[in-house]
């Protein structure tokens, strides 16, 4: 629940001032005193969803190595000056603090009470909502949370509603998505993975009507994904199995003779990413993403099942 609780400071003879915003978090209700003026934007896709709705942070999280300013393609253009980079899973704290932030930004994030803590020293801080630990918040949620810190709830809606309504269009020419399972992995140097739902890359499949691999998700825990043994290759066997790499070059998921024996990969039913924006804007899943990766991964997708 978030909620814009009203605009502008009291009189000089009130004793308290009324608070600009006020946003229901796992942290309790954030209240933030005035408007947000230098804005730090550390969760995962925080800083894309502060420039969709008109501002640009002083620092940002570049979570996914873009560079540069720290997003992708889906969102050039929209800073006039780049932002400080600050770190993703370590931040400095140090650096966010000599940024001077009036409002710091953790929407979707580990959820750990520490970092929450030690942030919210700094600055005003929004942290994850209830249930949105280990990044499991999806893009409406985020949206909502950044636009009623930043006092745009009615902006906020109604990016929200384009970006629905274009997700209706995408699931109307692609029936065929409708019932299938799917299997979201990646391979690191560390090894295989598969996500799990309430992550943002399932959250995406399953909106154009994918079921996560059940087999997948009988061994959820509370992180946002589950290691695979290189003898248990064949829990990624899904009517369509999509791949990314992470930190390793898509021939070692693409020639292991292993991950070619599954059933789905050895049947043509499988994507495995070489293009990092393409894995990237379907990984970030933020509200500027979304449109990008309906336009250039889903085709990937329709052309594996068939």
């Amino acid at each position: 629940m978030v909620a814009l609780a009203g605009c502008g400071g009291g009189s000089e003879k009130d004793d308290t001032a009324v608070a600009f915003a006020k946003v229901s978090t796992k942290f309790g209700e954030i209240s933030i005193p005035a408007e947000p003026k230098r804005v730090v934007a550390l969760g995962w896709g925080d800083a894309e969803t502060v420039l969709a709705l008109g501002v640009e942070p002083v620092g940002a999280s570049d979570w996914l190595a873009f560079g540069g300013e720290g997003v992708g393609p889906w969102a050039t253009g929209r800073y006039k000056q780049a932002p400080q980079k600050i770190g993703t899973l370590e931040p400095e704290f140090e650096k966010i603090a000599a940024l001077k932030p009036d409002l710091i930004l953790d929407t979707k994030s580990s959820g750990d009470q520490t970092r929450y803590d030690t942030l919210k020293a700094i600055a005003p801080t929004v942290g994850v909502p209830t249930g949105g630990d280990a990044y499991k918040v999806s893009w409406e949620k985020q949206t909502e949370l950044v636009a009623a810190a930043l006092g745009r709830v009615d902006q906020g809606r109604q990016l929200i509603a384009a970006t629905k309504a274009k997700v209706s269009q995408t699931v109307a020419q692609h029936p065929e998505f409708a019932g299938k399972t799917i299997t979201l992995g990646s391979r690191t140097s560390e090894g295989y993975g598969a996500y799990v739902s309430g992550t943002g890359r399932v959250d995406f499949v399953q909106r154009l009507g994918f079921e996560n691999n059940p087999k997948v998700e009988a061994l959820a825990t509370e992180g946002f994904a589950i290691k695979v043994s290189q003898e248990k290759l064949d829990l990624l066997d899904a009517d369509l199995t999509v791949m990314a790499p992470i930190g390793v070059d898509a021939a070692k998921i693409s020639d292991d003779p292993l991950f070619k024996a599954v059933p789905s990969v050895k049947a043509g039913h499988v994507v495995v990413f070489t293009d990092k924006t393409l894995s990237s804007a379907f990984a970030t899943d933020s509200i500027l993403s979304i449109g990008y990766a309906l336009d250039k991964v889903v085709p990937l997708f329709a052309a594996a099942l068939r």
